[in-house]
């Protein structure tokens, strides 16, 4: 065995031997696939006997893995303009509807507004990096190597919109809160933390234990920080429409129910000339348009109701741009290539159901979608087909064998990977592009064959049960009607009747959060540093809980021992090679039909503003947009 797979493969070692499948793995990091515990108590100080000087010496950041790429005394982010001015008004537009501002918390709709721009965390993620934090509220912090606590030193200046101050006891009660009432991702990896200590009114020290989680540390960093002194904590998970008080640089200004949201920045911000804050957050609104369906959405944006557009729908792209606006150079156009790792877009399976139980049925579906087809006559040939959840990046699977390292993590799970997918030589089903490729639907009905159906009369039957093979597609917009009607053709013509459900985006959610579906579309984004959220998103415990990202129902002891791993390692390449075998398990799980990811960002935006060149590495937020000409 390689040495620097030993400390990966020790977590796992309890699943081996005892073969359970929901086998606990060791080295505390049980907690990654369970229910969070009732609280974290406070505790005795830390005994910090056992660290170096050097360990305790207080960070002006932290990184994931490795060390921050900016020194102690950077003056603003790379992509930051702290010469140009404020002022002036943006306006963005978000499709559906809100009941709530709070989005940390499981009832309800709210969009993320409060905790991107009202709310502040203790340190405050560069996105320019793969996962590097540098200190808001917290000017410092210390960790020693092995992570087991961090102690963080508030800025004494921080203070609310209300003008009290920050303390660390709305730390603690914050945390308190989203362990106890906030969403399952919250409450899951906050329930790993052992204790939480108010050393005094500035600083703070979360003990982690032995949870062996070395991402915990992040994820409580990046936590939003609540005026808790305005907040009932009996009443905090319930939806309310009274704006939260924050520290960040805006605060609300103006909130009409399922109509608009408004911000408008504090001139009496006090965290104004922070490095991390320095030459953001230029506009003096940011107003939050919300719009029932797309093409409403889109006419808004055609006649200069908001000023910026990130265009996901092909066809419109193609097609819809050719208006006055766009011609006169008052609407900018513009592909940025994506930086980062493109995720999973696809049909999804829910694996809870009977019907997709089987994998060989999945698999059978999987060759009836004919992406070349679809590309070239739905999408204009702008996409690429899906079929990795790292694709463009050195942590997908995809086209790559399996070196000795992830041999050995996959070993107890051998039977869980496909051979094509362990070799390497494994991608998505490929049509002739005719759309009615032969041979796919070939290969489609021996799977079926095997795993217990046949074409009888015209319509696809259980062998055992003679039960037609009928289920439904949940979809909550047009594009993805389009795509599954097409889908549904393919189907039909094999005797399988998928019918197609299009709801509403309340009732979407609603049926999301219990799992009330059989297929839906979905797409996982992925990161350059993936993490927690794929406890949320994959492992067994997430497939029981209501509200999860576990869509497909995953409930496979390989998958959360990769996970396990990947959240261990404290090198680069274990780390990767983690995560391929992650994905590899998530690709022989057949989980998903993929559809398509897109290469660049398809981008609309006012003449009167402009983004950083080149733009950060994660993408382009409103916050680092500004007005010309500064």
């Amino acid at each position: 065995m390689p040495t620097r797979l030993q400390p990966l493969l020790r977590p796992i070692l309890p699943v081996l031997a005892s073969g359970l499948r929901r086998a606990a793995l060791a080295a505390g990091l049980v907690a990654t696939l369970a229910a969070a515990p009732a609280s974290a108590q406070d505790t005795a100080p830390v005994d910090t006997t056992a660290y170096s000087a050097e360990e305790l010496a207080p960070r002006h950041g932290i990184a994931m893995h490795g060390e921050p790429e900016l020194g102690p005394d950077f003056t603003h982010l790379p992509y930051a303009a702290p010469d140009a001015p404020t002022g002036g008004r943006v306006a963005m537009a978000l499709q559906g509807t809100f009941d709530g501002l709070n989005p940390t918390i499981v009832l309800g709709v709210a969009p993320d507004l409060a905790q991107k721009f009202v709310w502040e965390s203790l340190m405050q993620r560069s996105l320019d990096e793969p996962f590097t934090l540098y200190g808001l509220v917290a000017r410092s912090v210390v960790m020693p190597q092995d992570r087991s606590f961090a102690e963080f030193r508030l800025d004494p200046r921080a203070t609310f919109s209300d003008g009290e101050p920050l303390t660390a006891q709305h730390v603690k009660t914050s945390f308190e809160l989203l362990r106890e009432k906030g969403k399952p991702y919250f409450r899951g990896n906050f329930g790993k933390v052992a204790a939480v200590d108010v050393v005094d009114d500035h600083t703070i020290r979360f003990d982690f234990g032995d949870s062996g989680d070395r991402e915990l540390p992040l994820l409580v960093a990046m936590m939003p920080i609540f005026a808790t002194h305005t907040i009932d904590p009996a009443t905090f998970d319930q939806t309310s429409l009274t704006p939260p008080i924050g520290s960040g640089p805006y605060a609300f200004a103006q909130v009409v129910p399922g109509e608009r949201v408004v911000l408008r920045r504090r001139d009496d911000y006090w965290g104004a000339d922070l490095p991390v804050s320095r030459g953001l957050n230029r506009p003096d609104e940011i107003r939050y348009e919300f719009f029932r369906d797309a093409n409403t959405m889109f006419e808004g944006f055609k006649t200069g109701v908001y000023d910026l557009r990130v265009e996901g729908d092909a066809t419109r792209w193609a097609t819809g741009y050719d208006f006055p606006a766009v011609r006169e150079g008052r609407i900018v156009k513009e592909e940025v290539p994506q930086r980062t790792p493109q995720g999973m877009n696809g049909f999804v399976f829910n694996t809870r159901k009977d019907l997709f139980a089987d994998r060989r049925v999945r698999q059978a579906l999987g060759h009836l979608y004919d992406f070349e087809w679809v590309n070239r006559n739905l999408l204009f040939g702008l996409f690429q087909r899906a079929g990795s959840y790292f694709d463009g990046s050195d942590l997908s699977a995809r086209g790559r064998p399996a070196g000795e390292a992830e041999r050995a993590l996959l070993a107890p799970y051998a039977d869980a990977v496909l051979p094509e997918v362990m070799d390497g030589t494994w991608q998505p089903p490929t049509s002739d592009g005719s759309g009615r490729d032969r041979d796919q639907i070939r290969e489609a009905m021996r799977l079926l064959a095997e795993a217990g159906w046949r074409l009888d009369g015209g319509v696809m039957r259980n062998v055992e049960t003679g039960a037609p093979m009928v289920f439904e597609f949940l979809a909550v917009n047009r594009q993805q009607e389009r795509l599954a009607l097409n889908f549904a053709d393919a189907l039909k013509r094999v005797g399988i009747d998928m019918s197609i459900r299009l709801v509403d985006d309340a009732q979407y959610w609603r049926r999301l959060a219990d799992f009330d579906y059989d297929m839906i579309q979905w797409t996982w984004p992925a990161s350059l540093s993936p993490g927690n959220e794929q406890v949320n998103r994959w492992t067994s415990a997430a497939a029981e809980r209501s509200g999860s990202l576990n869509f497909a129902g995953a409930r496979e002891p390989g998958i959360d021992a990769m996970i396990a791993a990947m959240l261990a390692a404290t090198e680069r390449d274990d780390f990767v090679d983690a995560v391929r075998a992650l994905d590899r398990l998530l690709i022989s799980g057949v989980y998903v039909v993929p559809l398509h990811i897109q290469a660049n960002t398809w981008l609309a935006y006012d003449a009167g503003i402009e983004r950083p060149e080149p733009p950060p590495l994660r993408g382009l937020p409103i916050e680092v947009w500004r007005r010309s000409g500064g």
